[in-house]
């Protein structure tokens, strides 16, 4: 799992290299995030404009990620593409994490 991440302040922001994240990378994803997020910081921001394709077990990691994070630092989603959009809304997990259409402005210049 290609994962790029830049630190900006107290934000740690990782853009997602790959197409997919699904039942082949699942884990390799889950083992890479926990990897980067062991580094203290209070807002984690995943750009996933790369990403085409979710599937049940790729949603799983990402729910897991935000669950290891504990509940002083959020895990806030960005770029998703409308696919990829419809499994977050269809499993109402739109509602758990904040999503933004695009990069939070304060990241931005780190794109």
């Amino acid at each position: 799992m290609n994962l790029d991440t830049t630190h900006e302040g107290e934000i740690i922001l990782i853009r997602v290299m790959d197409d997919r994240i699904d039942a082949a990378s699942a884990i390799q994803f889950k083992e890479r995030m926990r990897e980067i997020v062991a580094v203290p910081s209070l807002r984690v921001v995943l750009d996933m404009s790369n990403v085409g394709f979710l599937d049940s077990s790729g949603l799983g990691a990402v729910v897991a990620v935000m669950k290891a994070l504990g509940p002083l630092r959020r895990l806030e989603l960005s770029g998703l593409t409308p696919t990829v959009e419809k499994v977050f809304r269809l499993t109402r997990m739109d509602s758990v994490f904040t999503i933004h259409k695009t990069l939070p402005a304060d990241l931005r210049r780190a794109g």
